[in-house]
Parts: C-alpha cells; sequence; structure tokens
C-alpha cells in the first residue's frame, strides 16, 4: 500500500454561510458534533492515517479553531496555520499555505468534511495514474441538492455537473490529493477556485491530470443547520452520547425540556422552557417558558433579524424554514 502522504491541509477558513447564524458565533470547523469539535474528528481521523503535520488555513473567527486545536499536540500532530486576508478560496488557500506543507503531493481535506475514506487507498490510485490531482468520490446521494463529477473511463474527470443536473455524476466528499503544482502556477493572494476555476480548465487542457477516486466510504452532510442537527444526533447514537447534547458549562432548568437538541457552551435554559429539534450557540441565555421547535437559537447581537426570524429576550430564533434566507 502506498504511504499517505505526512502532510495534509485542511480548509477552515470559509464563511460557512449555509450554517448561518451558528457560524457567526462560531467558524464551522469549530461546531461541536455530538460533542467533539468538528476539526477536532478530521485531525483525529488523519492521524489514525499516519499524517503527522497538519496545516490548517484560517480566515472567519478563526479564534474558535487555534483555542480548540492549539499547537495540534494534543493531537498527537504538529499543527501550522496558514492566514488568510482576504479569504483565498479553494484553489488560492492552497497556493498560500504551499510554503508550509513539507511534502508533495498532500492532501487537502474540507474543515467540514466527516468521512472515514481509507487514505491509502487513496494515496495508492494517486501514484498508480500519475495524476496531478485525485479526488475522492462516492455516488451521488441526491443530484438535486448536490453538484457532481463526471468521471470518465479510468477514473478521469470529465467535468462537473451543478446541483440539479440529471446528468450521472458521483459526489465530490471534500478529500483529494494534489502535487503542489497544480497551484503553484496562481498568484499568492489572489483568491481562486479549484472545482469552479482551475480544475475546470484542468480537464481541458491535460486530460487525465484530474481523476476520481470512487470509494464507498461514509460521508456526512451538515450543510445546513438541520444537517448538522441530524448529524449530531445520528453520530451521538452511534457514540452512546445519547439525544440530549449539552456542552461546558450549560444549565438546564430541572423543568425544562429539551428533546433532541443541541447546546453549545455556556447556555442558559430558564424554567418551564420546551426546547425540540432546537441548536443553541454560545453564551445564550433562554427566557423562562420559551417553547421552540426546529430552530437555531444564537445572542441577539450577533445578527440583524432576517425574514421569518424573532427576538426572545435578548437571543435571536431563526426557524430551520427559513435558512435560505441568511445565506
Amino acid at each position: 500500500m502506498t504511504a499517505v502522504p505526512p502532510s495534509a491541509l485542511v480548509l477552515a477558513a470559509g464563511l460557512g454561510t449555509r450554517l448561518r447564524p451558528l457560524t457567526l458565533v462560531r467558524a464551522k470547523p469549530a461546531a461541536p458534533v455530538a460533542g467533539t469539535p468538528l476539526v477536532v474528528r478530521i485531525l483525529r481521523w488523519l492521524r489514525t492515517h499516519g499524517v503527522g503535520r497538519v496545516v490548517v488555513n484560517l480566515h472567519h473567527r478563526p479564534e474558535t479553531i487555534t483555542r480548540i486545536v492549539g499547537d495540534g499536540r494534543a493531537l498527537g500532530l504538529e499543527v501550522r496555520y496558514s492566514w488568510e486576508q482576504p479569504i483565498l478560496g479553494s484553489a488560492g488557500g492552497p497556493r498560500r499555505a504551499l510554503p508550509l506543507l513539507e511534502a508533495d503531493p498532500f492532501l487537502v481535506v474540507n474543515g467540514d468534511t466527516l468521512t472515514d475514506a481509507d487514505l491509502g487507498a487513496l494515496a495508492a490510485e494517486h501514484a498508480r495514474t500519475g495524476a496531478l490531482v485525485t479526488l475522492a468520490v462516492v455516488a451521488n446521494p441526491d443530484p438535486s441538492k448536490y453538484g457532481g463529477v463526471r468521471v470518465g473511463s479510468g477514473g478521469v474527470v470529465e467535468g462537473f455537473t451543478r446541483a440539479g443536473d440529471r446528468t450521472p455524476s458521483c459526489h465530490f466528499i471534500g478529500v483529494q490529493m494534489a502535487g503542489s503544482a497544480a497551484f503553484a502556477g496562481l498568484e499568492d493572494g489572489r483568491p481562486a477556485e479549484s472545482v469552479t476555476g482551475i480544475y475546470q480548465r484542468l480537464v481541458t487542457a491535460r486530460r487525465g491530470a484530474l481523476r476520481a477516486w470512487i470509494t464507498d466510504a461514509s460521508f456526512r452532510d451538515i450543510g445546513t443547520v438541520a444537517d448538522y442537527l441530524a448529524t449530531s444526533l445520528a453520530l451521538a447514537r452511534e457514540e452512546g452520547t445519547g439525544a440530549r447534547l449539552v456542552g461546558a458549562r450549560s444549565v438546564v432548568a430541572p423543568d425544562a425540556q429539551v428533546v433532541r437538541s443541541v447546546l453549545w457552551d455556556d447556555v442558559q435554559v430558564a424554567a418551564r422552557c420546551v426546547l425540540e429539534d432546537t441548536v443553541v450557540a454560545d453564551g445564550v441565555t433562554l427566557p423562562a417558558g420559551l417553547h421552540l421547535r426546529g430552530c437555531s437559537v444564537v445572542p441577539a447581537t450577533a445578527a440583524p433579524a432576517g425574514p421569518g426570524d424573532r427576538l426572545a429576550g435578548g437571543v435571536l430564533v431563526c426557524p430551520f424554514a427559513h435558512e435560505g434566507a441568511r445565506v
């Protein structure tokens, strides 16, 4: 089996717009998933595959990530940070991080990816084909929701599809092997995208340089708040942490009801509150008697109210049904 590269880049600079308003409080990779921050789950997964050095790129709410990860020693890793201002995108980010990545090729992992993909098998396929970039893909679970990768003979990427396109496609799960040459020609500091930019051009200019490795690995979606809640509850059941997830220093009144919900840190749930299928962000104090179902809740100071939202005693309540209005 081909060895997994010792270095990986975790893309954690994004704004997390689909997970708003929660990502106005924490960067998406810092969000707790069944009690464990998403970025910690990713780093532990990389470590089990022999990765020892990780670069994490940062832009939005960087302190929420750095205070969790630090220098990585607690996770058995060496972690360094690539800072972006402005945000540089899915290709510009790797270009900025190249001087910190002490391996070629290297792994690139999206900071919102939860998968059990076999990185050794990915590395072997990348080496076998001689590709410049190899994307890990699965069968597209829902083409109406996800854009896709059109994969031809031998795993050659033929192009990409948009959500709603009925053309047969695979779903990119946010894990790839890349040679530094894929990004080295970009101007450092200039925003650039991969799938919608340099990879599109690579498909045309160098057939076979961009390939797909098709796997049956699991992939968990945490795109929207509703997706995030469903994934958190599913993992909690699988890992035995239960259906009520309560963060550090959070307090729930004895007569309050919290069902299928996630409370982040420093949350206060007052008497007679009822929460069902709800996510409450850091530092929220819910007033007595508040009943919520299918909502995300952040401090009122975190964001202005959008269509369908409401203010309640210093907190902003955002129903899942109106998620699209905040993207």
